[in-house]
């Protein structure tokens, strides 16, 4: 009896393992390509490795961005040209912020045996965004405090600098918030 137990629990364990080794091996063309495509890019790699780099431009611009916007009480020049080339400015307290930037997640990812949801969050004035908010810039006057927001699309495009600009599209710009250059300059 103990052996026609141990000859059924060995039989069990066998097929368990042998269907475990099948159902691994799965060899559906989505796989087969997916090996075809790594097995190439395996070899593309060996045959030209990524170069390696002295220097990065790239990292010295980011840690640039870093030291001119990462200060309190950094002023940002907004030029702003219409659909007929004109110029207007705005002067805001730091950088203008795209209206779909949010200090709170905007989704929730939640799993469960049945697979994967990712479900949409609130903002912080409890309504839900779709995110197409992403061409309207908003801000603070630099002198005022005033909010300022601003789109840019198909006719308008706008421009942003640390310090006025004093190119001729530029230095003819016209005020369109509270602050002019002139104010700042009499601050300083």
């Amino acid at each position: 009896m103990k052996s026609l137990a141990r000859t059924a629990l060995a039989t069990v364990f066998a097929l368990v393992v042998g269907f475990a080794l099948t159902s691994c091996t799965d060899d559906s063309s989505q796989d087969k390509e997916n090996k075809a495509k790594q097995e190439n890019y395996d070899h593309l790699v060996a045959q030209q490795p990524a170069g390696r780099m002295e220097y990065s431009p790239t990292r010295e611009a980011i840690n640039q961005w870093i030291k001119t916007w990462g200060k309190r009480g950094k002023l940002s020049y907004v030029y702003i040209q219409n659909a007929r080339g004109e110029y207007g400015y705005f002067i805001m307290k730091g950088l203008p912020v795209p209206r779909c930037k949010m200090l709170t997640p905007t989704d929730k990812v939640e799993s469960s045996s049945n697979g994967v949801a990712v479900l949409p969050q609130p903002g912080m004035d409890g309504t839900y965004s779709s995110g197409s908010t992403c061409n309207a810039y908003y801000g603070f006057d630099a002198t005022t405090g005033a909010y300022m927001e601003f789109t840019v699309g198909t006719n308008q495009s706008f421009f942003l600098f640390d310090k006025p600009m004093t190119m001729p599209e530029y230095a003819s710009a016209k005020q369109l918030g509270p602050t002019s250059v002139k104010d700042v300059k009499s601050r300083s």
